[in-house]
């Protein structure tokens, strides 16, 4: 049956369960998970913004990425927990376009952050003596606001593209949220072309960021060898290993969603890899930044 996307008015998502029993077990498990996300960043954003010794750039980007991972995972999860406890599949058209915009977005900015976050790391540790002159309160502010900027229009962008291509393969997203390539796959065969263009060209740019993560750390890693006390090399891993452990988790999950071959496909392994990438980096990021920090854990 050929269905134009002007006729389709909502979508339906993928059930974590079929029986009732393990659909309430979703629903309390997302629900510790979100409420653990929702306390562990709130208490690093209370913590940055009330304690005026973490006011450093340092502290300042670490709090615009918890702000950015309770925008994250306030995107899929709570519409996954009412659709477990209520026993119903359906999210509208425009909750659909909502979430996609709003979870490229948030994705996004959160890797250009982290990308921001290496530079903060490498003029630390690499140029000590230049840090105060080369980031500023303003140049903080202005780099903050161009990793949340410059990705507003890339993710309105995908999202008007995805949703104005023609959908003639039902209605049933593969997925627990509305995502790019599971509403990709329900589009008519030769019109999801350009879709694939945009997401080639945003490969790159993350390649790009990518790029500048590596060969900041590498250079970070070759001035700590070259620190002589023993003291000073272990100062300067502990302000370092929780970004990289960040990036890695956000890297790595990532990757293997969107670089997983097709033949190891299947609906359940979907589900485990969105799980993995859109849920678990927002709740741990608090958890690995604070838990080495000496700092966060006195101003908590």
């Amino acid at each position: 049956q050929m269905s134009n996307s002007s006729s389709i008015t909502q979508f339906l998502l993928l059930a974590f369960a079929d029986t009732r029993e393990l659909q309430l077990l979703h629903f309390w498990l997302f629900l510790g998970i979100y409420l653990a996300a929702l306390l562990g960043n709130g208490l690093i954003i209370i913590a940055i913004t009330s304690d005026h010794r973490l006011h450093t750039p340092m502290y300042f980007f670490l709090l615009n990425l918890s702000l950015i991972d309770l925008g994250s995972i306030s995107t899929t999860v709570p519409k996954a927990m009412v659709n477990s406890l209520w026993d119903i599949r359906a999210i509208s058209y425009r909750g659909c376009a909502a979430q996609v915009f709003l979870f490229v977005f948030f994705i996004s900015a959160e890797f250009s952050l982290l990308t921001v976050m290496s530079y903060d790391r490498y003029i630390a540790i690499c140029k000590p003596l230049h840090y105060k002159t080369l980031l500023g309160s303003r140049a903080c502010v202005h780099m903050a606001a161009l990793a949340w900027g410059s990705v507003f229009p890339y993710a309105v962008l995908h999202t008007a593209n995805t949703f104005s291509l023609p959908l003639c393969q039902g209605n049933a997203v593969d997925q627990f949220f509305c995502e790019v390539p599971q509403i990709l796959k329900l589009s008519c065969s030769s019109a999801y072309l350009r879709e694939i263009c945009l997401l080639v060209v945003s490969a790159c740019l993350a390649f790009g960021c990518f790029i500048f993560i590596v060969l900041s750390y590498v250079q970070i890693f070759r001035a700590v060898l070259s620190i002589p006390s023993e003291q000073g090399r272990h100062k300067a891993f502990s302000m370092c290993l929780p970004h990289l452990a960040v990036v890695s988790l956000f890297l790595s999950t990532l990757m293997f969603a969107y670089l997983k071959s097709p033949f190891f496909s299947s609906p359940s392994l979907n589900l485990l890899v969105a799980v993995l990438y859109s849920v678990v980096p927002p709740s741990v990021n608090p958890l690995i930044y604070s838990m080495r920090n000496k700092e966060i854990q006195d101003a908590l």
